[in-house]
């Protein structure tokens, strides 16, 4: 006869007492470590008390960068004076968004995206970081990109056509 939760009988009391109770243990501590990494999210940082900016060292003078809010590809960034206007292209969708260089007060921004033959999707207001993000249908139709921050603008012609 063979002892209660031990053994290796194959009968239904198979399986329970210590080496059971170890496979459990170490299965909750795999779900609570990935509890854990769920609830503390991507490693997305606060600069200067803005949610979702990560500062970052450039050419040892600090700046801070936006975490991509864009699904796709970046295609291309087109720089002015205290901005950027950055767009970005997954298969069948284009997305911009107007990024101030540096976060400050709230100003005036404002991106516009068009795909040929729609009307464009404009997002504009008071902002401290950014515009946007637009998003149009592109799939196989060129995009005309336009932003500006507080009166200086850039655009671009039609692209990814």
């Amino acid at each position: 006869m063979g002892r209660a939760g031990g053994g290796t009988g194959t009968g239904s009391g198979a399986g329970t007492g210590i080496g059971a109770g170890r496979a459990l243990l170490r299965c909750l501590t795999g779900l609570t470590a990935a509890g854990a990494l769920v609830l503390a999210g991507p490693g997305t940082a606060e600069a200067d008390g803005v949610p979702g900016v990560a500062p970052t060292k450039v050419s040892g003078v600090a700046r801070t960068e936006i975490a991509s809010v864009c699904s796709g590809r970046p295609q291309k960034t087109v720089g002015f004076a205290i901005g950027e206007l950055r767009i970005y292209k997954a298969r069948d969708y284009a997305c911009a968004l107007t990024v101030a260089k540096d976060p400050g007060p709230r100003r005036t921004m404002t991106v516009s995206l068009q795909a040929r033959g729609a009307r464009p999707v404009v997002d504009s207001g008071n902002f401290v970081q950014q515009a946007g993000p637009v998003t149009v249908h592109a799939l196989n139709r060129c995009v005309r990109v336009s932003g500006a921050v507080a009166g200086v603008s850039a655009s671009t012609g039609w692209i990814l056509c």
